[in-house]
């Protein structure tokens, strides 16, 4: 069996009704599969797995056989080390992760019936080609105004309310603190994808309250961050500060290993992003507020201005962490975020991409926000009963000829 299939299989939930449970015995439970990851690194990240009365959060690999992880040299990488579940079809070897535990592995069961399984075989080649990911892919370049703007519109406010749930869960850990989450939110953004979740685990880590104690010297605040994220501090007298600043706090640096450094261009590297995570938490205190009381696109991101910072990472910024939040705060200013959305520039990734391929229009952020959120909530779940681009293909298929 390729290994496609197995990732096909896994992506689209083909296992849903067979009994999943881990070699040992214990009840697997999939909540998500996550999203897949085309860096170096495991093949899903985000992925929701209850195991036995445990829920966990985290990494997900998949290989035909267990010993794979052994021949691919994960036992080595500490980047495996946050993979909650180990899929395979063949459970040839118990595997451990470079810390030397054992992972938890998942023989997964899903329909054996051969000739299906080459059918599916075939599918999961054609999804290869990233137009094919897009089951109205044919019918968008012949007609792409079947994509309405009213539809975009209407998907750009959906993504801000999934935004604004998530928020809303990050306030209730934070308890009701504005400032702390926005904190922990702009974090997570600053590691653009590939960094995102030790981003996170750093801001959770590092207590804005001991950030701001520190605020008004940018070396204190670069030494805790530094040493929170568990890189190596090259630096002997930040290296000694943030010893201090350690004991101070009662401190523990996160684990090393969730960084991603494979295939990372040198302005995106885990220690400059921080650098420049903490020269702007250095410059600007109570920053939630801040990004309320600015009235436009070009103060805001002005706000984010900085040596190394291009235009493209603070769009990504204001896309993805200041304009949600300004939106959950005060969801009558939905039109307002709509129209600055219209102001910054689109995003320019594969999924995006892919839209333009199909010949759509893709001429701001709001644009590119409401075609991801199409593609991810509609496309990759074959959703497209819900969608009102596959709702007019459907309508036009099967209108009753005279």
């Amino acid at each position: 069996m390729p290994e496609i299939l197995l990732h096909y299989i896994w992506e689209h939930c083909l296992w849903a009704g067979f009994p999943q449970q881990t070699t040992d015995g214990l009840p697997v439970e999939i909540l998500s599969v996550g999203q897949h990851n085309g860096d170096a690194g495991p093949d899903y990240s985000h992925a929701r797995i209850r195991i036995g009365d445990r829920e966990w959060v985290g990494n997900v690999e998949i290989h035909v056989h267990a010993s794979d992880w052994y021949r691919h040299r994960h036992y080595q990488d500490p980047a495996y080390d946050s993979v909650i579940l180990h899929v395979v079809r063949d459970a040839d070897k118990p595997v451990y992760n470079s810390r030397g535990e054992l992972v938890p592995q998942c023989a997964l069961c899903y329909p054996s019936d051969q000739d299906y399984l080459t059918s599916l075989l075939a599918d999961a080649r054609r999804m290869d080609s990233p137009s094919m990911r897009i089951g109205c892919a044919q019918q968008l370049l012949e007609d792409p105004q079947l994509l309405t703007q009213g539809w975009r519109s209407l998907l750009l406010r959906k993504r801000l309310e999934c935004k604004q749930a998530s928020i809303q869960r990050l306030l209730r850990i934070t308890q009701g603190s504005w400032e702390h989450a926005f904190y922990i939110s702009l974090a997570r953004n600053f590691g653009f994808h590939t960094n995102s979740l030790p981003f996170e685990e750093l801001a959770i880590a590092t207590p804005l309250s001991a950030i701001r104690k520190h605020r008004d010297s940018l070396f204190q605040v670069t030494a805790i961050l530094l040493g929170q994220s568990g890189l190596p501090i090259q630096d002997e007298n930040m290296a000694r500060e943030y010893e201090f600043l350690r004991t101070k706090f009662s401190l523990t640096p996160i684990d090393v290993g969730l960084w991603k450094m494979g295939r990372i261009r040198p302005q995106n590297s885990p220690e400059r992003r921080i650098r420049q995570f903490a020269y702007l938490l250095h410059s600007s205190e109570f920053l939630f507020s801040r990004i309320l009381e600015l009235p436009d696109i070009r103060s805001l991101a002005a706000l984010f201005a900085q040596e190394g910072m291009s235009r493209a990472s603070i769009d990504i910024l204001l896309i993805n962490t200041v304009l949600p939040y300004r939106f959950a705060y005060n969801p009558q200013n939905l039109p307002a975020i709509m129209q600055m959305m219209e102001q910054i520039a689109p995003e320019n990734n594969s999924i995006v991409r892919q839209w333009r391929m199909l010949g759509q229009t893709v001429r701001n952020a709001a644009d590119s926000q409401a075609l991801l959120h199409l593609y991810q909530n509609y496309c990759q779940h074959h959703e497209c009963i819900n969608c009102e681009v596959g709702y007019q293909i459907f309508f036009a298929d099967h209108t009753p000829r005279l």
